[in-house]
């Protein structure tokens, strides 16, 4: 099973400037979008064109912010359902569900700590209630979970890591803690099993020409159950794609 995870920040927009043709050639069996920016309505809407495909979304209360969703091939007879069943974490739209045969995909666009760090006491409880929820998930089944976690885990996942330590949202100690938390509590980083030394990255700021000098984060991610590890075949960072100040990111299950 291939999986795509792309944090398009904004679908509609993503669309206009060819995600379609981008996601048709992927030619994946999951896609999980976040930061759609848009309503379950528009997000069908705005996916219409992408064939054979079943899509949920999940929207924000606050029009035009958060969202995230799933488009999965019809022939996987998926389950949906969104939200955290926590009243404080389910009004942002930043989960979305889908259960297969084998596992279940938590696809999340996890709060941003944001630039004065404001949120970051949030973020910190955000993280331990999911990862609370996702333990609870693998009662029943091994669990995916994929997304913009809005964090780079270690030094080697971002191209500035002594300037942004304990400065910047996304690299922490706090948020560090929580996804060394996730790593610790049985959730394996795909890419970095497979590429303990790559550097590649997943987001850069649309300031300075980041991208075009490859000053960027690894902030998006495939964490799988420790039962799932055998079956990682390849987990890849697709940056070549435009379109987003983020690049897909994927996996293969076999």
């Amino acid at each position: 099973m291939k999986l795509i995870s792309w944090n398009v920040n904004g679908i509609r927009a993503a669309v206009k400037k060819g995600a379609i043709a981008d996601l048709k050639d992927m030619d994946a069996d999951v896609y999980a979008f976040q930061e759609t920016k848009a309503t379950p309505e528009q997000v069908q809407e705005a996916l219409a064109e992408l064939d054979g495909y079943e899509v949920f979304a999940n929207g924000a209360d606050k029009k035009g912010y958060s969202g995230t969703a799933v488009a999965i091939r019809k022939s996987l007879n998926s389950k949906f359902w969104k939200d955290l069943d926590h009243e404080e974490h389910d009004g942002e739209g930043r989960v979305v569900h889908a259960e297969f045969e084998n596992f279940i995909l938590v696809n999340t666009y996890v709060p941003n700590s944001k630039s004065a760090l404001e949120r970051l006491d949030y973020r910190q409880e955000w993280d331990a209630y999911l990862l609370k929820h996702l333990k609870e998930l693998e009662t029943k089944k091994p669990v995916v979970l994929c997304g913009d976690l809005n964090v780079a885990h270690k030094d080697i996942d971002l191209a500035r890591p002594k300037e942004n330590y304990g400065k910047s949202a996304g690299f922490t100690q706090e948020e560090i803690n929580g996804i060394d938390n996730f790593v610790n509590g049985g959730f394996v980083d795909s890419f970095r099993h497979l590429h303990p030394d790559k550097v590649q990255y997943t987001w850069w700021s649309f300031r300075g020409g980041a991208r075009q000098r490859n000053v960027g984060w690894r902030i998006d991610y495939f964490l799988v159950s420790e039962k799932l590890k055998p079956q990682i075949s390849d987990a890849f960072i697709m940056d070549q794609i435009m379109g987003s100040d983020h690049c897909p990111v994927g996996l293969i299950l076999s």
